[in-house]
């Protein structure tokens, strides 16, 4: 039986990682009541209430413990996947995974050192939608693919937030933290190695705190892909749910939509595919469809066979959205008398 603990219990992608290795057959054994919010740490111990609270130290000392699951205030995440590689322990973090490219280097060198497996669960690889639409798109149907618009909107829930949260070196700022998904995504979807960041742009058009980066967007390309995202912090508290995100193809045979979240005048549910194709158009509701990773990180951990969860695309991600970050042209509100 595979066995995990949760440490850095600051955000709460915590509990969907969690629940997702518990229902793919490990067994969380601990976690670590240290915090900088104690509603995540209250929230945790109320959806699993069976995994007891152990210190840090006693966690990544524990030799019965195969891996971690990491949800630590951004800026720590680099130096706790180390310190645990470094004894002995395969990493899921959340993301983003790094802030600087310095930790980025460091990860990259602790990986080689000691052979661990360190992942970032990024929105791709959770989502059923996005794993339809990588079926879609590597079976032909859209022809061969053009073009990649991405929007992602959140719901701030400033009242939840942790004062780190808006701390721009805590989280690493906007793309790095939230684009950092939509690269991903264009990466798979492009069936590439790399991209290349055309532009990016941020701007802090007026949520408190003063200069809290609240939107951005960028344009990536491949040889022959290119790609447009959006993320921004101004989801509207009347849409019900945390954020619009949607997708679109378009191929040199078809075109494809996806609505994760919701259909906001139709259908229930999330995960809504669109599809448009020679022949004509469908609808796929994806939310009952499997998702693997939790599964393929729980048999790399046992077997030691990586190549389901290579480390260098993950490496190219982080990579590029910090890349994205540091050179973004940068806008301010206008400010109105």
């Amino acid at each position: 039986m595979t066995r995990f603990a949760a440490i850095g219990l600051d955000h709460r992608h915590v509990y969907d990682m969690t629940a997702g290795l518990l229902a793919a057959g490990a067994v969380c054994v601990g976690h670590d009541s240290g915090t900088t919010d104690s509603r995540v740490l209250a929230g945790f111990r109320k959806r699993f209430p069976d995994v007891p609270a152990r210190s840090r130290e006693a966690l990544l000392d524990d030799p019965s413990i195969d891996f971690i699951v990491l949800s630590s205030v951004p800026r720590d995440r680099s130096a706790i996947a180390i310190a645990a590689m470094r004894r002995g322990k395969d990493v899921m973090s959340d993301k983003p995974g790094v802030t600087a490219f310095a930790h980025l280097d460091a990860l990259r060198a602790a990986v080689g050192e000691t052979g661990r497996l360190w992942s970032i669960c990024v929105g791709r690889v959770a989502s059923p939608a996005i794993q339809a639409a990588l079926k879609v798109v590597r079976s032909g149907e859209l022809g061969r693919l053009v073009h990649m618009t991405s929007l992602a909107p959140h719901r701030l829930n400033r009242a939840l937030r942790p004062d780190w949260f808006f701390d721009k070196p805590a989280y690493g700022g906007i793309v790095n933290d939230i684009g950092v998904h939509s690269i991903d995504q264009f990466l798979a979807l492009a069936g590439a190695e790399t991209a290349e960041i055309e532009t990016s742009t941020i701007g802090a058009f007026g949520t408190e705190p003063a200069g809290f980066e609240d939107f951005a967007e960028m344009t990536l390309s491949t040889p022959s892909v290119r790609g447009w995202c959006r993320v921004d912090w101004f989801t509207p508290d009347g849409l019900p749910d945390w954020g619009d995100g949607r997708l679109f193809l378009i191929g040199t045979e078809g075109t494809l939509e996806l609505r994760k979240n919701l259909d906001i005048e139709g259908r229930p549910g999330s995960d809504h595919m669109f599809v448009a194709n020679k022949t004509g158009t469908r609808y796929q509701d994806c939310g009952g469809l499997p998702v693997t990773y939790f599964r393929d990180f729980i048999d790399a951990v046992v077997s030691r066979d990586f190549s389901a969860l290579p480390h260098e695309p993950v490496f190219t991600v982080c990579r590029l959205a910090l890349q994205a970050q540091a050179g973004a042209k940068r806008f301010a509100a206008e400010v109105r008398a």
